[in-house]
């Protein structure tokens, strides 16, 4: 048998004893008190509360079958969405976020039941979705990214959401250890920033696998500008928009962004995952073999592997049915304490 507790142990341990320390309290003093009927109704209720904590620590044997092998992953997607991600050298001209995009959705897709995390990053790193198995969500939330607006641009480095990312990374090894937590990085390696990019390298455990997914082309491609007037779909841009122009040679040439693959090498070396270039129309299975998800293995195709069977149901189920025994009783003197509750007239 094994347990999966819906709380971390350092926070079940000592609630059980708390609780279990409260419970032998409360039927000593009835025993004290000689009252056979409260010893008997602290009896029930301590089954009440036991069966309930007995529940919540997940017990489960190995064996039966689980509709999503992923679903005790933890999956951050990490998205560069400063001005180069607009670059039009991916497929047919679009944009590296089209295949940023499409690339996010087929990784959900391959890991069906995890829960997935969205940070992004510009000149600022910000969480946009927290752990959360909702793949519509996900989808939503995937399908209004937008470059950064260009009138706001300062700069960015490639490990500008480091920090975040390590702090993400701890609190899901923090509330659920057991979780594989797997990082896939999607940018292009640019760095417009003036200073270096901070070397980051994570404590050791924290990332299981993942992949650092590369964009764009060595020629490179023009990035139209986000004034913030988009829809906020597709590519994020309005249709009049013109492309940003390179200030730095007062050419008045527009501006072209280039995949910088040595950066992007340098990254996953820091994260401890491999390094996969991404084109479009390249296949999906290629992209998760080489993202090497450590020992996890993704669901097979018809979405059934294998899996454990939760046994805590049969402990909720005894404790609704002392539940409904309490519930009587507090009925029973709710309906004596009312006015004039046993008064003839």
């Amino acid at each position: 048998m094994t347990l999966q507790p819906i709380l971390p142990w350092w926070v079940m341990a000592p609630l059980i004893a708390a609780v279990v320390l409260f419970l032998v309290w409360r039927l000593v003093q009835a025993t004290r008190e000689r009252s056979a009927g409260m010893r008997r109704d602290w009896l029930f209720r301590s089954a009440l509360v036991l069966l309930l904590l007995a529940a919540a620590l997940r017990p489960g044997v190995p064996g039966g079958s689980s509709q999503a092998a992923a679903a005790d992953v933890n999956v951050f997607f990490v998205v560069d969405t400063s001005s180069s991600i607009a670059a039009e050298d991916y497929g047919d001209g679009s944009p590296r976020l089209d295949g940023v995009r499409q690339d996010i959705m087929a990784i959900a897709g391959e890991l069906a039941g995890a829960r997935f995390s969205l940070l992004t990053f510009d000149s600022n790193a910000i969480v946009r979705m927290p752990l959360t198995t909702d793949a519509t969500a996900l989808d939503t939330s995937v399908s209004v990214l937008q470059p950064q607006v260009t009138a706001f641009s300062k700069g960015s480095s490639v490990t500008a959401a480091g920090t975040l990312l390590a702090e993400r990374l701890r609190a899901a090894r923090d509330s659920h250890p057991e979780r594989p937590r797997l990082v896939y990085y999607l940018g292009d390696g640019e760095q417009t920033s003036a200073k270096a990019p901070a070397a980051r390298r994570l404590d050791g455990g924290l990332v299981d696998g993942g992949a650092v997914l590369g964009y764009g082309t060595a020629d490179g491609g023009r990035m139209k500008e986000n004034t913030g007037q988009g829809s906020g779909q597709g590519s994020g841009q309005d249709a009049g928009a013109g492309y940003i122009q390179d200030r730095s040679s007062g050419t008045g040439k527009d501006a072209i962004s280039v995949i910088d693959e040595g950066r992007l090498q340098g990254i996953a070396g820091q994260l401890g995952v491999p390094y996969v270039h991404r084109s479009a129309g390249d296949p999906v299975a290629p992209m998760m073999q080489a993202a090497d998800p450590g020992d996890f293995q993704p669901a097979p195709a018809d979405g059934v592997g294998g899996g454990r069977t939760e046994l805590y149901w049969l402990l909720a189920a005894g404790a609704f049915l002392l539940a409904l025994r309490e519930t009587v009783l507090v009925l029973r003197q709710w309906l004596q304490l009312r006015p004039g509750a046993g008064v003839r007239t």
